[in-house]
């Protein structure tokens, strides 16, 4: 099937931008693990360009629109998203879309993944469904895209076509995306050509070019040690050594290059490419290693000129005037371009807590016993889906004309799905407290679709009727009160969840029965302050393990591991003394988040007892 306005760059003179008169959509994107493009949400790719008109060769602190994406900044002119807590560096680029394309309408496409939340296609992916929408097509097949997938728009439903799993889809509106017009800023991504001037010898642009220089260095060489480059192109001057990825050191991502000299290659930076600095320096022999406190480089042998001082770059944490990531990275190009720098050691997490005696930990006031176990299965099991949906609804005499937004059908018409004995097709009901109709079959349909356990979840505004469980597996839940405070809460002490769920084997609730699932990460430390909210956060997550709803069995949201145990929907902090990857404090807005998540779980502080 024809794509038209797919995910393709505009090719002029051999640059991936559009010609200076042609509108186009702009979408930022982030290469993942497994090798597909994931694009950044709406909101981001907003705050992106805002960026890049102010200042094309800046930097974008993503934590400023996104609080889920707080350790992530993105450099303009390497074209990189760093992580600050992890030192992780993913490539990012800018894809443009026809105007009338999904991003350009604020289009999105979602599948509903095993936690039961939605989760965006791939861009191209929603341009090419979207596409197939408008056209009024029944069906999308996905293999040409490298997918398994059908997509049927009667039932909004994507099949895989080789296990024949059934997932959800829906489509809903947002913001479109940037819209720009004429040319593209041409510094974002180095080199940036040459220029006729003549070159300045101050110490700052000798500082800043040749920071660059070991930049493109170290992207080239892993990029001809990848693709199996080994010359440049003639007349390219200064040698370079193939550099591979070491450890990390403080958090950042360092480079040291590898022993053997036949791993040398000719890199394709000549001083034209950066006209401010009259040579390129080579890279030094001994760079970075893992464990050191101070690190003082020269372009000879690692020998500071005399009379030149270290550059310090140290203390720095998030409170300070200089983001710590760019600092970080400042450093460590500094050091690869051969200048003296005096480096510390970056801020880490802080996860645990100083080693406490079993006799510090004391019961949580106000909370029975420190431990909890749960079994297999949930103690109670609902009805019959006919009894379930009869209990929380009323029939509807006069059915008005609007969507069952289960089955897509009008409302006074037949529902989609086959009759159940006793239930009428065109028999329309209205959930109680909310008040939505929908046909009684299409509310069958869905119990039967879900957990079967008596409860019943109003699809448009999600409110629950009767008590929801989950899938979680096996496992215990212990909580006790440890002497020390959180940041942000100096005068009270600290609760500390311990959650242990060991791998085992899933059962007919999970997504593949009788296949392995994984356990990773446990047991997980969970931190709360002991106060009178945190002690009512604490009772409530004892009634969500209760029931079954803190975790569940998927796909990592941050591996991309299948088959394993996963958060479900309920935010904990599992950072004790820090907040450097947004799961610690001082977080003055985490108590009252986590209560309204666990409301939307059916798990409100209407169900406490004082």
């Amino acid at each position: 099937m024809a794509r038209p306005g797919s995910g393709v760059l505009v090719s002029v003179n051999g640059l991936g931008y559009p010609p200076q008169n042609l509108a186009r959509v702009v979408v930022w994107e982030w290469l993942n693990e497994h090798g597909r493009w994931r694009p950044y949400n709406v909101t981001t790719c907003h705050h992106i360009e805002n960026v890049l008109k102010g200042d094309a060769r800046g930097t974008v602190v993503l934590g400023q629109v996104d609080a889920q994406l707080a350790p992530y900044v993105i450099d303009l002119q390497s074209m990189h998203q760093f992580r600050q807590d992890t030192g992780t560096m993913r490539p990012v680029h800018r894809n443009f879309y026809e105007p009338s394309s999904a991003p350009g309408k604020g289009v999105v496409w979602e599948w509903e993944n095993d936690s039961g939340s939605w989760t965006p296609y791939d861009m191209e992916i929603c341009v090419t469904i979207q596409n197939a929408y408008e056209k009024q097509h029944p069906w999308l097949d996905l293999t040409s895209l490298g997918f398994c997938y059908l997509i049927d728009f009667n039932s909004m439903v994507q099949t895989n076509r080789q296990s024949q799993r059934k997932r959800r889809l829906r489509r809903r509106m947002d913001l479109a995306y940037p819209l720009i017009m004429g040319s593209i800023p041409k510094s974002q991504s180095w080199p940036v050509g040459a220029s006729s001037g003549q070159p300045c010898s101050c110490q700052q642009c000798i500082l800043v070019n040749s920071t660059r220089a070991a930049s493109n260095a170290i992207l080239a060489s892993q990029h001809r040690k990848l693709y199996g480059g080994a010359t440049g192109p003639s007349g390219a001057t200064g040698t370079l050594t193939v550099v591979r990825q070491s450890n990390t050191f403080a958090g950042t991502t360092l480079w040291s290059p590898t022993s053997t000299k036949a791993e040398q290659v000719q890199s394709p930076l000549s001083s034209a490419n950066f006209p401010c600095s009259p040579a390129l320096p080579s890279l030094p022999n001994n760079l970075n290693r893992p464990g050191t406190q101070r690190i003082s480089m020269g372009t000879a042998r690692g020998a500071i000129p005399p009379g030149v001082p270290p550059l310090p770059v140290k203390n720095l944490t998030v409170s300070g005037p200089v983001h710590p990531a760019i600092a970080g990275m400042t450093g460590i190009l500094m050091c690869a371009a051969g200048l003296p720098v005096c480096l510390t050691r970056a801020p880490k997490p802080i996860l645990h807590p100083p080693p406490i005696n079993k006799s510090d930990m004391k019961p949580v006031p106000g909370v029975n016993g420190i431990r909890r176990k749960t079994k297999k299965k949930h103690l109670r099991r609902g009805k019959n889906p006919e009894d379930v949906v009869r209990r929380y609804t009323e029939k509807v005499k006069v059915a008005p004309d609007e969507d069952c937004t289960i089955c897509r059908e009008r409302l006074v018409m037949s529902s989609g799905y086959e009759g159940v004995k006793g239930i009428k097709p065109e028999v329309v009901g209205k959930l109680g407290k909310c008040g939505h109709m929908y046909h009684l079959l299409c509310l069958v349909a869905m119990y039967n679709n879900g957990n079967k356990d008596g409860s019943l979840q109003c699809p448009t505004c999600k409110a629950i009727y009767g008590e929801k469980t989950g899938t979680q597996p096996p496992g215990k839940m212990e909580y006790h009160v440890i002497p020390h405070c959180l940041p942000g809460y100096p005068e009270a002490k600290t609760i500390r969840i311990v959650y242990d769920i060991p791998a085992g084997l899933q059962t007919t609730e999970h997504p593949n029965p009788g296949k392995k699932f994984s356990a990773r990460g446990f047991p997980r430390h969970c931190y709360l302050p002991d106060n009178n909210k945190g002690r009512r956060v604490l009772k409530l997550l004892i009634m969500a393990w209760d029931r079954r709803l803190v975790f569940t069995i998927g796909t990592s949201s941050t591996t991309g591991e299948s088959d394993t145990v996963v958060w479900n929907e309920i935010h904990h902090k599992t950072e004790f003394g820090s907040n450097l990857t947004g799961h610690g404090y001082p977080d003055p807005n985490y108590l009252d988040n986590v209560l309204t998540e666990l409301s939307a779980q059916g798990v409100g502080q209407d169900n406490l007892k004082d």
